[in-house]
């Protein structure tokens, strides 16, 4: 068969960006991969299923992408990932624009199904691939950061999410595997190590939670200039994780740990372990140890009362976290929380929403202000032609989910190269300032 010019889009969270990454390394054996979507002849769909509102994203991908077919370059159209691993038994007989299905560990088969299709039939191959993972890639990222998804899949079984449901049950990658793995990637200038959960990465391999043992070998190798660690589950971050973190000067005084809620009563309803005072008490560790944690809630529970809310209001008054995203509770079908009673309406959530947003921006704000007059250092990111000038993260932001320092400086500032930036200014979640010569 011909060499193809195929396209891929990802979309969802980075660990779905992770699994695109290593399918266009199987593509390019057999294809040549584009970037044009509209210059390609087929066009790969990596999808996310997490929420209605995802499914809702993916399939007008879908669409979308059909109507390219109208130019008369587009031949076929590949979705895989979670969609279809959740829902090919509705989408093979609704979704006829598509060609070929694929589940989120079949990708080792894009090469047999694209030629199958090309025999004029349509192909469903979800659930056929044995999730073995290959170790190489080809980033998507800027070149001095990259994910690595260290492992897949769910056992937490928090009773408003779909994920186990569709990833299955948690599984590791070996720490052998992943250290080759970042070998082919070459030096990484900030490796952000992610999964469904962090925290449990080695239980299944190791019979314990292994995190802060992989910590040591991935910042013992040449390869790695630091690491950053995103979905740190509260119940599992235990002293030796956080003594890692703190002592280790390769790992980044950061940690993303999605609390979810505060409220006793609506975290025993979510299923989340923990409470209260025992994030508290995490939350002040981590930042006596000059840790900076962000974190995500939900709001609108099922029987989250007034009371309730407050107390979540109230954890976020305290707790004072540099950064947190806040969302309205999705009702998904097939999840346990989805037949409780006490639904909040969708007005209610939203105003919940607000008012936390409100409460952190006041938060962050502050966090932010005690930069002005010191000096940071910011890896350079890019360019924001809008506003002409640099801009950058230092050690409290994450890739696309934190703030920015933006910066001045001459023509010959290089992305990826870390600066030291004077603080003159702060605004809601952002700085700004100038290179110090």
């Amino acid at each position: 068969m011909e060499r193809k010019k195929i396209g891929v889009i990802s979309l969802g969270c980075d660990k779905n960006r992770v699994d695109s990454e290593k399918m266009l390394y199987y593509l390019k054996e057999f294809a040549e991969i584009t970037n044009e979507i509209e210059n390609a002849q087929i066009i790969i769909i990596n999808t996310c299923a997490f929420l209605c509102s995802s499914r809702e994203e993916a399939i007008n991908e879908i669409m979308r992408c059909n109507s390219l077919r109208e130019n008369g370059v587009l031949e076929k159209i590949v979705v895989t990932g979670c969609l279809p691993q959740k829902f090919i038994k509705e989408l093979y007989g609704e979704l006829t624009e598509v060609d070929l299905f694929l589940g989120a560990f079949d990708y080792e088969l894009l090469k047999t199904g694209i030629e199958e299709i090309y025999k004029n039939k349509r192909v469903n191959l979800v659930g056929k691939g044995n999730k073995t993972q290959t170790e190489s890639r080809i980033l998507t990222t800027p070149y001095h950061y990259a994910y690595l998804k260290i492992a897949d899949g769910c056992d937490n079984r928090c009773t408003y999410c779909l994920i186990p449901y569709i990833r299955g049950k948690y599984f590791s990658e070996p720490i052998e595997e992943l250290k080759e793995e970042v070998k082919k990637l070459g030096f990484i200038k900030e490796l952000i190590l992610v999964a469904q959960d962090v925290t449990l990465y080695g239980k299944d391999l190791y019979g314990k939670p292994s995190i802060a043992r992989l910590l040591k070998e991935l910042t013992a190798m040449e390869e790695v200039g630091s690491i950053r660690l995103l979905y740190c589950y509260p119940d599992k971050f235990d002293d030796e994780l956080i003594n890692e973190i703190i002592t280790n000067d390769k790992i980044i005084k950061y940690a993303d740990i999605p609390f979810q809620h505060a409220d006793d009563e609506i975290l025993r309803k979510m299923n989340r372990r923990g409470n209260k005072e025992e994030y508290l008490k995490l939350v002040k560790k981590l930042q006596d140890g000059g840790v900076a944690v962000r974190s995500t809630f939900i709001a609108g529970f099922p029987s989250e009362s007034e009371e309730a809310f407050e107390n979540l209001v109230d954890f976020i008054k305290q707790a004072k976290l540099f950064n947190a995203g806040f969302f309205a509770y999705s009702r998904e079908e097939g999840t346990p929380a989805y037949n409780f009673p006490d639904q909040i309406d969708e007005k209610t959530k939203k105003q919940r929403v607000k008012k936390l947003y409100d409460v952190q921006k006041k938060i962050s704000k502050e966090n932010l202000k005690r930069f002005i007059g010191k000096e940071l250092k910011v890896v350079c990111d890019g360019v924001d032609y809008e506003k002409q000038s640099f801009y950058g993260r230092a050690y409290f932001s994450a890739p696309e989910v934190d703030g920015v320092v933006y910066f001045s400086g001459d023509e010959d500032i290089v992305q990826g190269e870390e600066y030291t930036v004077l603080i003159e200014k702060s605004f809601d979640y952002d700085l700004y300032g100038g290179i110090v010569k």
